[in-house]
């Protein structure tokens, strides 16, 4: 490592800004999934898409 001119500790720095940067967007979109998933309604396609044919 002494044999290049590399700020090491700007080096390490940065990976863990990044590291850190990348887990809070997994955490963020685990969070979105799980409220998106909450939200989610149980309906028949099926029978709404008949329903409005009906009405016509």
């Amino acid at each position: 490592m002494k044999s290049f001119n590399v700020n090491w500790n700007e080096e390490i720095r940065k990976f863990i800004l990044e590291r850190i940067r990348s887990l809070e967007l997994l955490q963020a979109l685990d969070r979105i999934e799980r409220n998106a998933e909450k939200r989610r309604t149980r309906v028949d396609s099926a029978r709404l898409i008949r329903e409005d044919r009906d009405r016509r």
